[in-house]
């Protein structure tokens, strides 16, 4: 989060979400620990603590994307990396070290990147995966285990760096056997009597006696195609079969795999060691060579062979699962068909740009800003209904204006209102309705709404903000009904 807003680096900010009727903390930053708020804690609690903290939702399912991108970018020093939520990832670097000049090279160049990156990172290399996660979490000083040194590296740490229950650690704490070199190297039948299998398995894992498998993240699979030409190719002609030949071994590739891409880009090299590239989009996962070729159609003419191009390179940069659908001999000819909107929106994107459609889906939010959010794609599933309780205009401002208006008394609505420098005389108004902010995500006044219409029929969504008793309340208009 800090890395996307610079104003977040040095602000003390909190991530919250709803859980058993509460707003739990998920996440706190560096310097809300320093305040003494961390995660599991109540919001109300953090601003008894510190009223001025920085609250915002917390991105489900965000952290856990995130860990394995970091995953998969480590395998630059390692082919073998996984992720262990909630916040580590493990590497087998057996074989790696020496091409960083050492162990200790090796883990430092690890730890710069991360911290350049903006991350507080902690890292501990082992012989076992147990030895290091307990020395990378409790650990004070060493970073390096020798080897066979795995126990005796954790005699000094606490119980729960062994990765232990919360009821064994608890039975051990109780029984005074707060550091693990207080019960290692007692009789192993005492202690699976005590405290069952669970606590000799971790031990084995320290030392080696038993293995510890880990699931490396898969780098996602490169859809690249490429033709090599015998002669430069410098025609209009010639680009289009190159082109359609790459495009149909792509499509069999990803009808193979039950997949389709949403995005893909032509490069071509040229001769004279210019390379030039296009690009083309879909709003859902398309492997109709046809498709595809029409929508490349629209942008070859923006290529410049010059002297010929000797290399082509298809690549499919987004892939999404695609099923095969099967139609059906009675279907009807008039029946609407997603695939054909989708395609005609492809069309349309790539004449006049991606800013020109938008698809928007309802959120779980009052505020009316906050009420709707933009859709991934076309076929994105809206998880709420729309609101049609209190009438909601078309066209939503996304920034309300401020306006003139002349109201008969103060909580009445207007009853003429001037915008962009012309005067609307209000015949009719409905409201008002009112709207408070949402208190855990900002701070402000609440908005009476009204729906009002005017001379000519036309009908408008004005609010006033604050409240009219404090005398700095004004005037907005927000939206347009149809």
């Amino acid at each position: 989060m800090a890395r996307r807003d610079a104003k977040l680096k040095n602000e003390p900010f909190i991530l919250y979400a709803p859980e058993r009727g509460r707003m739990v903390i998920k996440a706190s930053s560096k310097s809300a620990h320093s305040k003494g708020i961390f995660p599991g804690m109540v919001v109300a609690d953090c601003r008894a603590i510190f009223p001025d903290i920085t609250v915002m939702e917390y991105p489900a399912g965000k952290a856990e994307q995130l860990l394995e991108a970091l995953a998969l970018w480590c395998v630059r020093f390692t082919p073998i990396s996984a992720t262990d939520l909630p916040d580590g990832i493990v590497l087998d670097c057996s074989g790696c070290t020496h091409l960083w000049q050492g162990d200790e090279s090796y883990i430092a160049h690890i730890l710069k990147r991360l911290e350049n990156f903006g991350y507080h990172v902690r890292a501990a290399m082992a012989d076992t995966v147990a030895s290091a996660w307990a020395v990378s979490r409790y650990g004070k000083n060493q970073t390096i285990i020798p080897t066979g040194e795995q126990l005796s590296a954790l005699l000094d740490l606490p119980a729960a760096a062994l990765r232990l229950e919360y009821t064994i650690t608890e039975k051990l704490e109780k029984l005074g056997l707060n550091k693990i070199g207080q019960f290692a190297n007692l009789p192993r039948t005492a202690l699976r009597k005590r405290f069952g299998i669970e606590l000799l398995k971790r031990l084995d894992q320290v030392s080696g006696f038993e293995m510890e498998f880990v699931q490396p993240v898969q780098p996602p699979k490169q859809y690249l195609e490429r033709l090599t030409c015998l002669e430069p190719i410098s025609t209009a002609k010639g680009i289009e079969i190159g082109l359609e030949r790459l495009l149909n071994t792509l499509c069999e590739r990803l009808a193979s795999e039950g997949k389709g891409l949403r995005i893909a880009t032509l490069r071509c090299h040229r001769i004279d060691g210019d390379e030039q590239e296009i690009r083309v989009g879909t709003n859902l996962p398309s492997r109709s060579a046809r498709h595809l070729m029409k929508l490349f159609e629209l942008k070859t003419s923006q290529l410049q062979p010059d002297l010929g191009f000797e290399l082509f390179e298809l690549e499919a940069n987004a892939v999404e699962p695609l099923a095969f659908d099967q139609t059906a001999m009675w279907v009807e000819t008039n029946t609407a068909d997603t695939s054909a909107v989708a395609e005609l929106l492809d069309k349309i994107v790539s004449k006049r740009g991606i800013k020109v459609i938008h698809r928007y889906l309802p959120a779980e939010h009052y505020w009316p800003e906050r009420s709707y959010e933009l859709a991934s794609s076309i076929n994105a599933k809206k998880e709420i209904e729309w609101r049609i309780d209190q009438p909601r205009p078309i066209h939503l401002l996304p920034i309300p204006h401020v306006i003139e208006v002349t109201v008969p008394l103060p909580d009445y609505p207007p009853m003429l209102f001037f915008y962009k420098g012309q005067r609307h005389q209000i015949k009719k108004a409905d409201g008002p309705e009112r709207v408070e902010q949402e208190w855990w995500l900002q701070q402000g006044e609440f908005r009476d709404y009204y729906c009002v219409e005017d001379e000519e029929g036309k009908r408008y969504w004005l609010f006033r903000s604050g409240h009219i008793d404090g005398g700095n309340s004004r005037w907005y208009i927000h939206g347009f009904f149809a």
